[in-house]
């Protein structure tokens, strides 16, 4: 598909994030990393490579026969329990998130998923793409995210540029519900004390980052 095209406009900005990520994080390679709502997948595929990452994935963390990627079936936004129970460790040296929190289910998760964060590791990246940017990122719809539900559900049910075309209005519309952007205020309240990047595109905040790089 167009937005999932390893030459588009969306991979080259995902190449730059993880060059962000190495750049903030010198010593990645040597690290525990713990991917809240990851997949093994994706680190098979990304630039760079962690002493070991624990990946925890409510539906689908991927299976591994690598020794440094672990996959954990679990609640993101209850981690730490997940990951007790899949025998894990409990801190890590970094927690990282990609376009997670959004999904979570509203205010109470997303306030529960930042404290799992904050608890596991001293450092976190936690990306979410940026609620106010003209074209929403899930569909590639402008201003999706700010038309009334039924709309959106509507809009999501036959529009032909979303990263997986729902097979039915009613999944159509649990997509839209499962899926709430937020702006720089709220993970700034998520994430008190942490620092909050803006990845810009045509000069417009496209995603925010909240990022804590030490102790």
């Amino acid at each position: 598909m167009l937005v999932d095209s390893p030459t588009s406009v969306g991979a080259r900005r995902r190449a730059r994030r993880w060059e962000l990520v190495a750049e903030r994080f010198p010593d990645l390679s040597r690290m525990e990393v713990v991917d809240l709502g990851g997949t093994a997948e994706a680190w098979r595929r990304a630039p760079v490579r962690p002493a070991r990452v624990t990946v925890v994935n409510l539906f689908e963390p991927g299976a591994a026969d690598e020794s440094w990627i672990v996959p954990v079936t679990g609640d993101a936004c209850a981690a730490r329990e997940a990951l007790r129970t899949a025998g894990q460790g409990q801190r890590y040296d970094l927690v990282f998130s990609n376009s997670l929190i959004e999904h979570v289910g509203g205010h109470a998760q997303r306030a529960a998923l930042a404290a799992e964060a904050r608890e596991l590791a001293p450092r976190h990246w936690v990306q979410t793409p940026y609620r106010y940017f003209p074209v929403e990122p899930h569909w590639l719809f402008p201003g999706l995210q700010f038309l009334p539900m039924g709309l959106r559900a509507r809009v999501a049910a036959a529009w032909p540029m979303a990263h997986t075309k729902p097979g039915s209005a009613a999944q159509a519309m649990s997509e839209v519900q499962w899926t709430e952007l937020i702006g720089v205020a709220e993970l700034r309240a998520y994430f008190p004390g942490s620092q909050i990047l803006r990845e810009r595109a045509f000069g417009v905040t496209k995603s925010i980052v909240a990022v804590a790089d030490g102790p």
